[in-house]
């Protein structure tokens, strides 16, 4: 059996690094099958892995520091950092909470929480066009809109632009009910839920009324030169290469565009190729343009989330066709 001690000198700290009805504590015993006990700032981890052991032990050190500078967390935030050590043991993780630390508004603050967003919100100060690419649950659109909605706010852009293909590719509405932005609205949904995370509902009203913040399908983009704005392409693997040739090309002065989307959930007639998959192989290697691939490793939302993507992919290699 291996033993570790730990004593934190900030009683008050530590019982907040330790989560009401010690929630973080339970959590490395579940995950990494250590046995822990506490009393007041000190801690005993016992595991029957000297590799468990140690691991706790960092997770422990680490959080206690971020805490000690003033990093608010939360259990989720302790689900995402413990999940990152596992992958990554020798990981310093005051670098993913607070390297990249940036206050979106009054009402959200945001940081990275595995390399490849901290990679992701990196390439998007520095590049005029950003793909990300990879599965649910990683991150991609959150954090364009967060990065956009602070740009917009540090007036870096005059306006914030969010589209993504309506139903299919094709954007075949006229059977629905209702006028166009009734037809349309279901499926920008998650653009909205977005934007009303990190602003006050009334804020995303008004700025939405004077033209500041724009949610649209992409079929509304043809045509249109977009200077000074920040544009988010969503779902982009649902585009076919012409849309996409269409929407890189609005790009206008003072603007970048971030285009998101996950090529193993492409709903496209098999006779089309996904655009983003083309954008993929003619884009590589200009300047001022970025790809970033986020994989499994990534997953931030519940941890059973990852867990169904891992599972899915066992399936369907078992499966093939």
């Amino acid at each position: 059996m291996f033993e570790r001690e730990l004593e934190f000198n900030d009683y008050m700290l530590a019982r907040e690094l330790f989560g009401p009805q010690e929630r973080c504590l339970k959590l490395l015993q579940k995950r990494l099958g250590v046995t822990i006990s506490s009393r007041g700032g000190r801690v005993r981890i016992s595991s029957s892995s000297s590799h468990h052991a140690e691991l706790a032990t960092r997770f422990l050190v680490q959080m206690y520091e971020i805490l000690r500078q003033g990093f608010n967390l939360h259990m989720q935030d302790m689900e995402y950092a413990l999940k990152y050590l596992e992958n990554e043991p020798a990981a310093d993780l005051s670098e993913i909470f607070i390297g990249d630390f940036f206050a979106v508004s009054s009402k959200k603050s945001i940081s990275p929480k595995t390399p490849t967003q901290r990679e992701y919100l990196q390439a998007i100060k520095k590049k005029e066009v950003v793909f990300a690419i990879g599965p649910a649950g990683t991150g991609k659109t959150y954090l364009a809109v967060a990065m956009a909605i602070s740009f917009l706010l540090q007036k870096k852009v005059k306006r914030l632009i969010l589209t993504r293909p309506a139903l299919e590719a094709g954007e075949k509405l006229g059977f629905l009910p209702g006028d166009i932005m009734e037809k349309v609205n279901p499926y920008l949904r998650p653009l909205y839920d977005a934007l009303h995370d990190m602003l006050d509902f009334k804020k995303v009203q008004e700025m939405m009324d004077s033209g500041v913040i724009e949610v649209a399908p992409l079929a509304f983009m043809r045509g249109r030169t977009l200077n000074s704005s920040f544009i988010i392409l969503d779902e982009a693997q649902n585009t076919t290469g012409e849309q996409m040739k269409m929407f890189l090309t609005r790009l206008g002065y003072g603007s970048r565009a971030i285009i998101t989307g996950d090529v193993t959930q492409i709903d496209l007639p098999s006779r089309n190729i996904s655009g983003l998959i083309e954008a993929e192989k003619v884009l590589k290697g200009i300047e001022g343009i970025a790809f970033i691939y986020f994989s499994k490793k990534d997953v931030i939302r519940h941890h059973l989330v990852g867990e169904i993507i891992e599972a899915y992919e066992r399936f369907e290699d078992s499966h093939p066709g």
